[in-house]
């Protein structure tokens, strides 16, 4: 089974697992620097011993020499004086003259286990014998054994108290860290159970958390403007064909009742609704293919100017019927576009700029380098736009009321704005009230 499927929280088996994890590597350094600290400790005073062997090997060297110089030969040297140092000392000592031959020795010297130091007994520049000795259990033996029993037991003391606080502060770092990743958790599964007002906040983690949370909350927010869109664009379809279906179906009853004549101009005006219901058709089949552009875009180096100027020539005798003047500014500049859908975006911004110029007005486009960028503008001297309305100019089925008397279903400069970003661009719209509008497309240069 799963933590989920077993109502264990994922949160605290992270936890857990982090902890012991910080415990393990903690333990792991704690055990190598006792055994080295252990090594390096049991060397050293190793190394004192030996030392300590050695003086007390030389100074007793000297005694049995001052009891030999007394009686000039080992029969007639006193060595009890030298046993008496010996035993104070807390080393057995063995003393043999220059052939090896045993001169006098203490009682435990036989039995001694400590390693053993020896040491010339030299008189007048001779060698008249050695002395051997070894440590005993008391004197400076004895505080050997002390000194290497106290360091392991600091040590084994260390490491476990280090241990501890490898435990401690694992387990404040594993709940540090699962803490926000258990909100996470907590709040994904919220979001997928369909609560949509789910968010993670601001929360104390680590900076790849923190950016994780704050990545989270902003995919959920814009999952919730997606949806909002979906259900605007229904509810404004739903809206714009309701009118359309009324006429055409009031109509029809009208005439199948006998109310109505099927004269041309009754037959005109159902005509005019199916041919307004074929225009919202087309909309939206332009406005979804405008949706999926992203997915289709076939990329081309391209000159802005000429596609501006092709699509121009392409609206040049609708400005004509209208009276409205069409100039054009254009300066080459090379991008990196769709041919097709970019030429979409360009008749678009000049058919909304015809339809709002009133007779004897002027329709400017113009394109540009900036910098990196490729500027295109499509300028009018119309009546402009409302500053409350110019925020919602490139929303789905929206129109001002300066469209009240205009044709159209609200969307085109929507679809021009959804395929400027498909090519990685923005489109801003810019106006006051009586100086017409401006609307700028900014497309990233291909030099």
């Amino acid at each position: 089974m799963t933590d989920r499927q077993q109502g264990t929280p994922s949160g605290s088996t992270l936890g857990l697992r982090l902890a012991l994890a910080f415990l393990g590597v903690a333990l792991a350094a704690v055990a190598l620097l006792a055994v080295l600290a252990a090594v390096f400790s049991a060397a050293d005073v190793s190394a004192l011993s030996t030392r300590q062997r050695t003086d007390l090997a030389t100074a007793m060297s000297v005694a049995a020499g001052a009891a030999w110089n007394s009686g000039h030969s080992w029969s007639g040297a006193d060595l009890g004086p030298v046993f008496d140092l010996a035993a104070r000392s807390g080393v057995e000592l063995q003393v043999s003259d220059a052939t090896g031959a045993v001169e006098g020795d203490t009682r435990g010297f036989a039995t001694a286990t400590q390693p053993r130091a020896s040491a010339a007994i030299v008189v007048d520049g001779q060698r008249v014998g050695t002395v051997t000795i070894s440590l005993n259990g008391s004197g400076l033996g004895a505080a050997d054994n002390v000194l290497r029993s106290a360091l392991l037991r600091a040590i084994a003391g260390t490491a476990g108290l280090a241990a501890l606080l490898a435990l401690v502060t694992g387990l404040a770092l594993a709940r540090r860290i699962t803490r926000p990743v258990a909100r996470l958790v907590a709040v994904t599964r919220a979001t997928a159970a369909g609560d949509r007002s789910a968010r993670v906040g601001d929360i104390r983690a680590p900076g790849e958390l923190r950016e994780l949370a704050a990545a989270f909350d902003q995919m959920a927010d814009t999952l919730d403007y997606e949806d909002k869109i979906r259900r605007d664009l229904v509810a404004s379809v739903a809206h714009e064909l309701r009118t359309p279906v009324a006429v055409l179906q009031a109509g029809h009853e009208a005439l199948l009742d006998g109310v109505a004549e099927p004269t041309p101009e009754e037959l005109g005006e159902l005509r005019d609704e199916v041919l307004r219901l074929a225009r919202m058709v087309d909309d939206l089949q332009t406005l979804a293919a405008a949706d999926a552009a992203a997915l289709h875009l076939t990329r081309e180096r391209r000159d802005l100017a000429g596609l501006a100027g092709t699509a121009a020539d392409s609206l040049a005798r609708r400005f004509e019927a209208a009276g409205v003047t069409l100039r054009r500014e254009l300066a080459p500049v090379p991008v990196l576009a769709d041919e097709r859908w970019l030429h979409q975006v360009v008749t678009n911004l000049l058919g909304n700029a015809l339809k709002f110029t009133p007779a004897g007005g002027t329709v400017t486009i113009s394109t540009r380098p900036d910098g990196p960028d490729a500027i295109l503008e499509v300028a009018d001297t119309g009546a402009g736009i409302p500053a409350d309305e110019l925020p919602r100019v490139f929303d789905r089925f929206w129109r001002g009321r300066g469209a009240a008397h205009t044709s159209g279903s609200g969307i085109g400069l929507a679809i021009a704005a959804e395929l400027a970003r498909a090519h990685g661009g923005t489109l801003t719209a810019a106006s006051e009230p009586g100086a017409g509008a401006r609307f700028t497309l900014t497309l990233r240069g291909e030099g």
